[in-house]
């Protein structure tokens, strides 16, 4: 039913682009819709956590590293020239805390683990793979959408987490070897600047 509205409203005015986004729209309320069914394969949700987690790990660290690094030097720099050396550690945790740590995370989850799914299915459908999952009474939402939504459900606010970690680490280094501030400064900056306290 699903398919055929889309092909009527692929016909008008809409547009390819419009009729992809009610597409997407459609396929997101299902997914929401079989995950709370309880019709969770649980063998291939662990294939799955295991592409998006530990698959992205290496480039998710290497680039938090680098994120917290560069940023440190920017922020370093200025603060020194107003004796503010005592906030480096705290600006650093709250701009990784709140935007530089999820957004990044998400991006390359995005770019490559997004990239690797859409592959994979589009492959699947070339070559008939989907159909055969019909044939079998075997739901494609169930088996290959809803799988690779819990994985990255699961996965990315962990590597995210791992991200903040490893971008605070790359802004201490930066920061005790470039600019001399203490490692007690930085971290009590931290704890501050988070409300862990003073």
């Amino acid at each position: 039913m699903t398919s055929s509205l889309l092909s009527t409203l692929a016909k008008t005015s809409l547009g390819r682009w419009t009729t992809r986004a009610i597409a997407a729209f459609f396929l997101g309320g299902q997914t929401l819709i079989h995950l709370f069914s309880g019709k969770i394969h649980r063998r291939n949700t662990v294939e799955q956590m295991l592409a998006v987690g530990p698959s992205s790990f290496g480039i998710n660290v290497l680039t938090a590293a680098f994120v917290g690094m560069v940023f440190t030097i920017q922020v370093a720099r200025e603060f020194l020239n107003f004796g503010a050396e005592s906030a480096v550690g705290g600006v650093l945790a709250v701009a990784l805390a709140r935007e530089l740590s999820p957004v990044l995370t998400a991006v390359v989850i995005a770019g490559r683990i997004g990239a690797a799914f859409a592959a994979e299915i589009g492959t699947m459908e070339v070559s008939e793979q989907i159909d055969a999952l019909y044939i079998l009474r075997t739901d494609p939402i169930d088996y290959l959408v809803v799988p690779r939504f819990l994985a990255c459900c699961i996965m990315v606010p962990l590597l995210t987490l791992f991200s903040l970690l490893i971008g605070m680490l790359g802004g201490l280094l930066v920061a005790t070897s470039q600019y001399g501030i203490a490692q007690a400064v930085f971290i009590s900056s931290t704890k501050t600047f988070w409300g862990f306290g003073i």
